[in-house]
């Protein structure tokens, strides 16, 4: 790690978090490591104390039951079984009667009890001289003498400094352990987030195609990177058409408004009484293609950028009742025939006059291809998994398969619609509506022979 970024690195939220993680668990060890103490150094010290207050006990027993003479006995008994503890009885006069010391190492209580520690003169095994420690208790006798009983505490001194000092080791060394922890931690999840800030700085430098990446762990930085992934393919393809979309107007606008241009020049030359009048007619109509263009993109424009309006509990039955109603004798007009079988009351959760205004482009394009003898056959009804389907079915060409993608597009004309009036936005309208409603838009082959298998698009919504 470099000594440059460990002070932006100590600045992070990741870091802070790591720190904090760091500290939780310094805190569990040093409260692990603390009672560990109490267990071990503590529990030895209690069990001495406790078998001081024993033995304390039965030489008192003694003196009671029999006098000083009983108690020199039993003192005696005790130092020649060489237990762990150390005596000493003194007479009135402080003249040692039995004992391991032939001095009090300690001042004699003035009343009848007192705990003390002192240090004394021993030898190790090998023969050296050492100084110990020592706790105990003297208690003066009612008859004038003393008692003392001690224990030596130097192993237990040491047990309890070298458990110590384990316990600071050990405190130091997961302090030291959990901060690098922390600073790895939090390193990896920084360049994680500095690989999401290179990804939305290079969107914003003009490289559309940049996208974050993914690991497959599975953590939150993966699934933040496939949103922003899914958001920036979005972005790209909206802001792709937009680049397009000039482009794409002036070509299929330059056409009508030259027709417009030479209509109104002819006009200007024809001298006979209806022919300024016929060709501005014509081109009222060009005007008015230019319009219904132009309001295509604007609506377009406004479902791609989520004007989407209100979305309500919407019995869609209802609308293709609706279109039938007002497809039928258009059809019957240019003689095709025209069935409807709708299912059934079926809800979708949507903006009932944007669903309405697809439905309305699919059944205008139906209507538009379908040759003179053709049919049309409007459906409403609910899939196999529950989703509602209001289907457009025509005999018409049809789309080929892999130009089906591409039909939903901006200003796309294929080349069998080259013929057709209109602006290339009605299957474009459709799939913005659809995926507005977290739907689907699906172009298939509308059943007839393969010279005419005729075209079937199907807007598919969730159930609501």
């Amino acid at each position: 790690m470099k000594i440059g970024r460990l002070p932006a690195l100590v600045r992070t939220t990741t870091f802070r978090l790591a720190l904090l993680h760091a500290s939780i668990f310094i805190l569990f060890s040093a409260s692990l490591l603390a009672y560990l103490y109490y267990e071990t150094a503590g529990h030895l010290g209690r069990q001495a104390e406790a078998e001081l207050n024993a033995e304390f006990g039965e030489l008192s027993a003694a003196y009671r039951g029999g006098g000083l003479d009983r108690l020199k006995q039993a003192v005696t008994e005790r130092r020649e079984a060489r237990g762990k503890f150390f005596y000493l009885l003194q007479d009135g006069s402080g003249q040692k009667i039995e004992g391991d010391f032939d001095v009090l190492p300690a001042p004699a209580p003035l009343g009848q009890v007192v705990n003390v520690e002192f240090a004394y003169d021993a030898r190790t095994i090998q023969g050296q001289p050492s100084r110990r420690s020592a706790e105990g208790r003297i208690s003066r006798l009612s008859e004038g003498g003393v008692l003392m009983v001690a224990y030596d505490v130097g192993d237990l001194g040491e047990m309890n400094r070298r458990i110590t000092e384990v316990v600071w080791r050990s405190a130091a060394v997961g302090f030291v352990l959990s901060l690098i922890g922390g600073v790895v931690i939090s390193r990896s999840a920084a360049q994680r987030a500095e690989q999401l800030a290179k990804t939305t700085e290079g969107v914003m430098g003009g490289d559309l195609t940049r996208r974050a990446p993914v690991f497959g762990s599975g953590d939150e930085f993966d699934r933040l990177s496939e949103q922003l992934n899914a958001m920036l393919a979005k972005l790209e393809r909206l802001v792709i058409s937009s680049r397009s979309a000039g482009d794409s107007i002036a070509h299929d606008l330059r056409s009508p408004l030259t027709r417009l241009r030479n209509r109104l020049e002819a006009g200007l030359r024809d001298t006979d009484k209806d022919g300024p009048r016929a060709a501005l007619v014509r081109s009222i109509d060009d005007v008015d293609s230019v319009l219904d263009t132009f309001n295509a993109v604007l609506r377009l424009s406004r479902v791609q950028a989520g004007a989407t309006g209100s979305f309500r509990r919407t019995n869609v039955t209802g609308i293709t009742d609706e279109l039938a109603e007002l497809y039928q004798p258009v059809c019957e007009e240019k003689r095709l025939a025209f069935n409807y079988a709708p299912q059934g009351e079926l809800f979708v959760l949507a903006d009932r006059d944007l669903i309405a205004q697809a439905m309305s482009n699919l059944m205008d394009n139906a209507v538009k291809y379908t040759p003179e003898g053709g049919a049309i056959r409007l459906d409403a009804r609910r899939s196999a998994d529950g989703d509602v389907e209001l289907v457009v079915v025509d005999s018409g060409p049809g789309i080929p398969v892999e130009d089906r993608e591409r039909a939903v597009e901006r200003f796309v004309r294929l080349e069998q619609s080259r013929s057709q009036p209109g602006s290339g936005l009605g299957l474009s309208l459709a799939s913005a509506v659809a995926e507005a409603h977290t739907g689907k838009l699906v172009l298939g082959d509308g059943g007839g022979p393969p010279t005419r298998p005729g075209l079937s698009v199907t807007l598919r919504l969730p159930a609501a």
